[in-house]
């Protein structure tokens, strides 16, 4: 369970070092889905009419996992798997009718060395489109630079996560950073994420309590018997505590790091910069479909799940991951409002003025810590939601 930390780490603003850059190649998408394909009648959308390529490919940022179900949503019964590449491509469904192009959605993380996906995405021109977080584009601007269309979760399922025993009663951060002071816990967290530097730097947290070591494990926590509290995701710690890290065996509470004023959009899908011209109109067809698939998705997610379950199997990259989690995780995002409608209607849509304040948080962040920003950069340059169709939200 512990690689799946590295992406919390990134999300959170960190440059990932690749060890490994062969694991990071450049591949080409399946044609194994074009057969699968060859007999189905183009329903209501036709992402090919409207300029997309015949195989539409999007590189996650990990493992297959519910947060991503908006992306397993859009396959049908006829799919491919390749084990080897960590990839299933087949035949782009919506609301159950073909779109006349194909799909493959490719695992991140392990599969690709732990790279940054924006990295990816440079290294690799048959990749449509990939999960860029926003502060991570501020960050990479200079060297990567992406603009993200939609964003399937409203809110970063980052947190930081304590004992209810120890700390029976925590407002907020601050309040937490005070107990720790007291009792002599640390908060761990990892090294050079951004969301810390925010959170010292803002006076919420005494950077005496901070400890950067934390490697994705559970031992140190469980170790510390309740005295240190550790970052983590609320889609998925909680319950893995609870339910699967067997040495703990018992709740956690948790903040979450946008709630103390961090708010980034996590995951966000994100083209590379010189692609979006071309492919404006398929992003304006295709980017509806990805807001309805994900209304789908949580409507009923049974199917999808299933899909993720097998496709975690049949990679074996080590990254465990239940039913039991994946129910979990559906059920907390909704309830958590991780994913929502935000201030409006709309699914998938970027609130300007969270992301200017963003902006001008994260900035300085990246540029006193030495990240090549893009001369000039503003927070137009990194989003829009010119592709997004208001009308579609959760009910």
């Amino acid at each position: 369970m512990h690689s799946k930390y590295r992406r919390a780490a990134a999300a959170a603003g960190m440059i990932v070092t690749v060890a490994a850059l062969a694991a990071c190649s450049s591949g080409t998408p399946s044609d194994d889905s074009s057969s699968a394909a060859a007999d189905l009648t183009i329903g209501s959308v036709d992402l090919a009419a409207a300029g997309c390529p015949a195989t539409i490919v999007i590189q996650t940022d990990w493992n297959p996992e519910a947060e991503h179900g908006h992306l397993y949503e859009m396959f049908g019964d006829d799919y491919t798997v390749d084990a080897d590449k960590k990839s299933v491509s087949g035949p782009l469904m919506s609301a159950g009718e073909y779109t006349g192009v194909n799909l493959e959605v490719r695992a991140g993380g392990p599969a690709i060395g732990f790279s940054t996906v924006s990295s990816q995405m440079y290294q690799d021109d048959s990749i449509t489109l990939g999960y860029v977080t926003t502060d991570e584009a501020i960050q990479l601007s200079g060297t990567t630079p992406t603009t993200a269309v939609f964003a399937p979760l409203d809110k970063s399922p980052i947190m930081v996560m304590w004992d209810p025993d120890t700390y029976k009663s925590v407002s907020d951060v601050t309040d937490l950073s005070d107990q720790l002071k007291a009792s002599g816990g640390v908060w761990r967290y990892f090294a050079d994420s951004a969301y810390m530097a925010y959170l010292i730097g803002s006076g919420q947290v005494d950077e005496s309590v901070t400890d950067s070591s934390y490697d994705g494990t559970p031992a140190n926590f469980v170790a510390a018997d309740g005295k240190d509290v550790q970052q983590g995701f609320a889609s998925a710690e909680p319950y893995q505590y609870e339910n699967e890290v067997t040495d703990w065996g018992k709740k956690v509470d948790y903040s979450l790091v946008a709630d103390a004023g961090y708010s980034v959009y996590a995951s966000a899908v994100s083209v590379r910069n010189d692609d979006l011209a071309g492919l404006s109109d398929c992003l304006k067809a295709f980017v509806p479909v990805m807001q309805q698939a994900e209304v789908d998705y949580f409507a009923e997610p049974a199917t999808a799940n299933s899909l993720i379950l097998d496709l975690v199997d049949q990679y074996d990259t080590g990254w465990v991951y239940s039913q039991g989690l994946a129910d979990y995780s559906v059920k907390t995002m909704i309830d958590q409002e991780l994913v929502s409608n935000g201030g409006n209607d709309t699914l998938g849509d970027f609130d300007a003025d969270r992301l200017s304040e963003l902006f001008d948080t994260a900035l300085p962040i990246f540029t006193d810590g030495g990240a090549e920003i893009t001369s000039g950069l503003t927070v137009d340059d990194i989003y829009t939601n010119d592709f997004i169709d208001d009308s579609i939200g959760l009910k």
